[in-house]
């Protein structure tokens, strides 16, 4: 842990007090986490106090846990060969949060030239729901309608929460880890009604692992044990 990262840490704790708890840092930021009842009281602290300043949020982004620590995905034929190839099994593991939704909140401080990650749970599972930083950083707006859009997390007091990226009629949140990797409906253009219609996926699921096919001689029945570069 770096000496700036302990110093930000120290006037953390002076500014906030115990509202924040530290859960880890990268190279570039350190990482806390703050009560979804505390976010707005603490999110004013962190862009006026003269010695934190974090005036941009620079993204505001949702996490879904379901699954959280897993190295298999939950389908019918994958196995350990298959998906979890990246997975380090000689690692620590790490414990699944209580709650399933989260936002993390990038913030610059321009005047300190430093930067911090804020992590807020959501309230509920299902509905999951927080308040909007619009209020704070105007930047937060469309942060907020993606993470809404993609995740289905709600967030109170934003002024225009509605989808940006899929289209209005799409049903489901597409990031959400039990989102159907197929989706739920189709879309194509009728030229009979002359208008886009929603209709079930025809698509079947199925499992793939990725392979490599390489074309030599060693695939090759008529060039097989032939001496390279022989044009005979």
């Amino acid at each position: 842990m770096s000496g700036s990262f302990e110093l930000l840490a120290a006037q953390l704790q002076s500014a906030v007090g115990d509202k924040l708890i530290r859960y880890g840092a990268s190279t570039d930021a350190l990482a806390v986490d703050v009560a979804s009842a505390d976010l707005l009281s603490v999110a004013r602290i962190l862009r006026d106090d003269p010695q934190l300043k974090f005036e941009m949020l620079i993204d505001a982004a949702g996490l879904d846990y379901l699954g959280y620590g897993c190295d298999e995905w939950n389908t019918a034929s994958a196995s350990v060969t298959g998906f979890s190839r990246g997975v380090n099994r000689g690692a620590s593991p790490t414990a699944a949060p209580s709650q399933r939704f989260a936002v993390v909140c990038q913030l610059l401080s321009l005047t300190h030239n430093r930067r911090l990650r804020l992590r807020v749970f959501c309230e509920g599972d299902e509905d999951p729901c927080v308040d909007s930083l619009c209020d704070i950083w105007a930047s937060a707006n469309w942060f907020e309608r993606e993470a809404f859009d993609l995740y289905g997390i709600y967030f109170r007091g934003h002024p225009d929460l509605r989808r940006i990226l899929t289209d209005y009629g799409f049903i489901g949140h597409p990031f959400r880890k039990d989102f159907p990797l197929i989706g739920n409906v189709e879309v194509r253009y009728d030229a009979t009604q002359q208008r886009v219609v929603y209709e079930p996926v025809t698509i079947e699921p199925r499992t793939l692992v990725p392979r490599v096919i390489r074309h030599d001689n060693r695939h090759e029945p008529e060039l097989h044990d032939r001496p390279v570069g022989s044009k005979t």
